[in-house]
């Protein structure tokens, strides 16, 4: 039966052969190698393998034509370096394409901060050196670049307010070493990215302990109202380093986080906070400051970004000034708030056909989250007792999920046993976006922005 088999096989024309093949992973192809003779020669044929290598290791005629191999010897070369990431190297690589090619058009100078990748033995001495395992999609990325130099702009985004600035750093392997975590409430933490401005920085837990789950990253954010240095809430980021890296950089090159001065700002758009009145259309982007908040005592801290723009098409008798604004705050447990006051941000910009106003504002909250919505109060140029309302879209301000550390949420649980009376309360989320109040002097930047909401 297996010599008629095989018979069959051999009589069958190569085009319909190489359609079956063509459906196939590489590992069954090479089963089929052994198949038969037939097959053996069948399986190697040069577009197969172009498909796999373009598939899992992005590579095209170029990089075939300077390898000076086959596409079959290519993908194994490429296997022998890199198969361990096979499941993360193909999303890894775009990412990091998608990236450079925005950069390069948008934040050139970012480009040369970019480092080298890693080596294998460099990666594994780095293990040896934490004693801990890195994941392996943090290790193929960082085979394709090694993080960034310690300059600014940081790759992973600025913000900037009054007196204070922030832009992320994507720490190098090395550098990140440096910075393993061991103290209590912050075991077995790998920093990810460092400011130089504020000292924030995002971490990845490479052990699951203290509440954190393995190699998930967070911003941790320490409580000011503990005695216990290790009660630190997490801000979860993202759930392993794939997911962190390539949704921050679907952001940037989608347009969701605007270039501004040469940086990337992450400001978040929603679509519908967009308002048109007439021939002026307002709109909103959002953006939370982890290094300015705090989950105990609750205190979140919230900026936005208002564009404001006269139409190219309206006539020069529409130019009007802005006079004042109002707005009405509703928070999560259903409180209202009106808020009232001359110009914006102690401006009072003046529109003309196609003139563009943006400014930005912040405010601070005792909830996880608010929405406001309000109008502009504007009068004529050409007549100043002509005054109307312009519409502020409704915007929402969402606090990132938070997790509360396991010593906290241990000495909560002890307490109600010893006294049901205790009604204390504590916030509990489930992990996102916080950080580090280290030289942050918030009195005197909540004094200078934030007359309660501007």
């Amino acid at each position: 039966m297996a010599a008629n088999s095989d018979l069959r096989i051999n009589l069958l024309p190569s085009d319909p052969l190489l359609h079956v093949l063509s459906f196939l992973g590489f590992r069954d192809l090479i089963h089929c190698s052994f198949v038969s003779r037939r097959l053996n020669e069948l399986s190697k044929h040069n577009p197969l393998w172009k498909r796999l290598c373009s598939k899992h290791w992005l590579l095209t005629d170029a990089d075939r034509l300077q390898s000076g191999v086959s596409w079959y010897l290519l993908f194994q070369q490429n296997y022998r370096d890199l198969g361990r990431y096979l499941q993360q190297y193909a999303p890894l690589k775009r990412s990091w394409e998608q990236l450079k090619s925005f950069l390069l058009q948008k934040c050139p100078r970012m480009i040369a901060s970019l480092k080298e990748g890693a080596t294998e033995t460099e990666l594994n001495d780095i293990e040896a050196q934490i004693d801990c395992r890195l994941p392996d999609d943090y290790r193929c990325s960082y085979r394709i670049h090694n993080g960034q130099k310690l300059v600014i702009p940081g790759l992973m985004g600025s913000m900037s307010l009054s007196n204070h600035y922030r832009s992320e750093v994507l720490l190098d392997v090395e550098t990140a070493a440096g910075g393993f975590q061991q103290r209590k409430g912050m075991q077995r933490c790998l920093p990810l990215t460092f400011c130089f401005h504020t000292g924030l920085s995002q971490y990845m837990a490479l052990q699951p302990a203290e509440g954190r789950r393995k190699f998930e990253s967070f911003y941790p954010c320490p409580d000011q109202t503990a005695q216990d240095p290790s009660a630190i809430d997490m801000f979860i980021t993202g759930s392993c380093f794939l997911e962190w890296f390539t949704a921050y950089v679907n952001k940037v090159v989608t347009g969701e986080y605007p270039i501004i001065r040469d940086q990337i700002f992450r400001y978040v758009h929603d679509k519908s906070c967009v308002a048109t009145t007439g021939e002026i259309t307002v709109s909103v982007s959002t953006s939370f400051l982890p290094e300015l908040s705090s989950v105990h005592p609750p205190h979140f801290f919230f900026t936005y970004r208002i564009r404001i723009e006269m139409s190219s098409s309206a006539s020069p008798e529409a130019s009007c000034q802005l006079d004042s604004r109002y707005w009405k705050i509703t928070t999560s447990d259903g409180k209202v708030e009106g808020v009232q006051g001359p110009g914006v941000v102690g401006e009072f910009p003046i529109m003309t056909p196609g003139k563009v106003h943006e400014y930005a504002s912040c405010t601070t909250f005792s909830t996880p989250s608010e929405y406001m919505e309000g109008f502009y109060a504007f009068h004529r140029l050409a007549n100043k007792e002509e005054v109307f309302d312009v519409e502020i879209p409704r915007f929402h301000m969402v606090c990132p999920p938070f997790r509360e550390p396991v010593v906290r949420t241990q000495k909560a649980s002890s307490r109600r046993i010893d006294d049901p009376d205790d009604d204390g309360e504590f916030f509990d989320g489930d992990g996102d976006d916080f950080g580090d109040l280290r030289g942050i002097n918030m009195a005197a930047l909540e004094g200078a922005l934030c007359p309660r909401h501007i």
